[in-house]
């Protein structure tokens, strides 16, 4: 699945080639994905499209009718920008025609994605349906002080809660594991054995391994490219995600992958305590 840099990357991508176009026509080949693709018709034709926000895994496109797009990628999903006369892809669910001649489509095989029309009630106001998000990981707010008042007295292990938006949005399992590594933590230890040092250590690492995710295109992991067709970088710098058997990249015993929260977790048990 996308997570945050991945996310980020189509985001600036497509910020890139849409700003200040208009919407000229919208042509829906679905139903629905996650969601019914019925309110992407009440668009008002001829709004155009003002600016671009990531919100966690989220992409919010603004257009000056106070209306906006919010969108989810899923699992698999993708977004292209091609002259508007080129053939639909066969799971290309959705095509927003341009001014320019031009088609935006939102291509999601597995329909785990989704892309939904809401009115705003000011102009760069959060989508009601985005209100219940916790803090994104560069604001200046998310801290370690903030960090450990949030999970200090919780005794659910530390990945699993590293991973819950409603504390911090858009670290997924990918960067998770990456983060715990550089700190040295166990993936097993519970939120309230994390020390207010540890907690400053994890923000920390948080900030800068997504930072670099971000500068390197995303991870690519199952079949994500972004916007342009090209491959994330940022797996050629994973230290521990994907790498069950193979040696730690500092004590040279093996990396094992065991399931916590249904989710994978490759980790170093000599390194991470």
């Amino acid at each position: 699945m996308p997570e945050l840099p991945e996310v980020e990357t189509v985001k600036k991508a497509l910020e890139k080639v849409l700003i200040h176009h208009k919407i000229v026509a919208t042509n829906t080949y679905i139903d629905k994905m996650r969601y019914s693709v019925d309110s992407l018709h009440d668009v008002k034709l001829n709004s155009e499209i003002i600016a671009f926000r990531r919100r966690g895994r989220y992409i919010i496109v603004e257009l000056d009718s106070n209306q906006c797009y919010i969108i989810h990628l899923g699992m698999s999903g993708s977004m292209r920008v091609v002259v508007d006369n080129e053939p639909r892809k066969k799971h290309e669910h959705v095509l927003i025609s341009l001014d320019n001649g031009m088609s935006w489509r939102f291509d999601c095989p597995r329909r785990f994605g989704f892309m939904v029309l809401e009115q705003l009630h000011e102009r760069g106001n959060e989508p009601l349906i985005l209100a219940k998000l916790g803090i994104e990981p560069f604001d200046e707010k998310f801290t370690g002080g903030y960090l450990y008042k949030k999970i200090h007295k919780r005794k659910v292990k530390i990945k699993t809660l590293l991973m819950d938006n409603s504390i911090v949005v858009g670290v997924g399992n990918i960067y998770v594991n990456e983060v715990l590594f550089q700190c040295q933590i166990s993936p097993y230890r519970t939120a309230d054995s994390i020390s207010k040092k540890e907690c400053e250590l994890l923000v920390k690492n948080i900030k800068e391994i997504l930072a670099r995710a971000i500068e390197a295109g995303g991870t690519t992991i199952a079949d994500f490219k972004g916007v342009d067709g090209e491959e994330g970088k940022f797996v050629q710098e994973l230290l521990v995600y994907g790498k069950h058997g193979e040696n730690c990249p500092v004590c040279r015993n093996e990396i094992i992958k065991e399931v916590i929260g249904s989710r994978s977790a490759f980790y170093c048990k000599k390194c991470q305590k």
